[in-house]
């Protein structure tokens, strides 16, 4: 066996420390676009705490991919500038706190490598926990190296994504996003320049900086959270999303949305451009 698919492979971090509070939570909403119309009582729900009339901040389900930033199964020694996030599956265990000291446990669970000049794509899982030892979510993330494939790791196919019906969307929503949201956004945690900066997005192959996949896929969680959640973050079970092609910032995004029992199958595109940028989407509300 290739002896750089078994370093990645072997990849395990437990025991990670983090802590955040209302001011990271209320940061994340705002991140991902809620908030915009200040006089939108469902929205200001996750960026506004109430005053008068007090009422408990809601967290966004997906914050929980920002919640331990930085944890993860270790350094990967990947080419950085040709990095980009494949796909993510967060499972909801229970609702997050609006504060909370939480630990993180991470482990790479498969490497699928591609081939030469095709790149590899690593699964890697990371569990949060409250302080009791009870879960909070699990995080199952898909990093695709496009610049570090090729050393002779197993013959793996990668599971089969969720099917989208093939029948005429049951809803179809437009979400805007700001010209600065990745500047924004970027202070949950993800720095990389990809999204900040000009010169680093051409030395990527990008005409000026894209949106953060993970806040597309916030802007999804958005969606379903205004149309069949009923703004409800407690109905979440799990969200996710498979990441096809970027979103500049300024752009909007189209979602069209489909119902079946407690599952919501989506896909997001950028009708400017005709391009979609989030595929195979599932949300499981309970």
């Amino acid at each position: 066996m290739s002896a750089r698919y078994e370093e990645l492979k072997g990849l395990k971090n437990l025991g990670q420390k983090y802590a955040y509070g209302d001011r990271e939570v209320m940061l994340y909403a705002y991140g991902i676009g809620l908030g915009a119309d200040p006089m939108d009582e469902n929205e200001l729900a996750f960026v506004n705490e109430g005053t008068f009339t007090p009422r408990p901040l809601k967290v966004v389900p997906t914050f929980a991919s920002v919640a331990a930033w930085g944890s993860g199964p270790g350094e990967m020694n990947l080419n950085r500038v040709m990095v980009v996030d494949g796909e993510r599956d967060i499972t909801f265990h229970q609702p997050l706190p609006v504060a909370a000291n939480i630990t993180a446990e991470s482990s790479v669970l498969e490497v699928y490598d591609k081939g030469k000049d095709k790149g590899v794509v690593i699964s890697h899982q990371t569990v949060l926990k409250n302080e009791k030892g009870e879960k909070l979510a699990t995080l199952v993330a898909s990093r695709f190296a496009r610049g570090d494939g090729g050393f002779g790791g197993p013959n793996l196919t990668q599971p089969d994504p969720h099917k989208i019906p093939t029948r005429s969307p049951d809803k179809t929503i437009d979400i805007v996003t700001r010209p600065d949201q990745a500047l924004v956004y970027r202070l949950c945690g993800d720095r990389n320049p990809l999204h900040s900066d000009p010169e680093f997005a051409r030395k990527a192959g990008f005409p000026r900086p894209i949106l953060h996949g993970m806040c597309t896929y916030g802007i999804t969680c958005r969606g379903v959270l205004q149309t069949y959640a009923d703004y409800d973050a407690s109905a979440f079970r799990q969200h996710v999303a498979r990441f096809s092609s970027p979103v500049y910032p300024g752009e909007t995004v189209t979602m069209d949305l489909w119902k079946d029992g407690n599952v919501i199958s989506f896909e997001a595109k950028v009708k400017s451009r005709g391009v979609t940028v989030i595929k195979n989407g599932k949300t499981v509300l309970g």
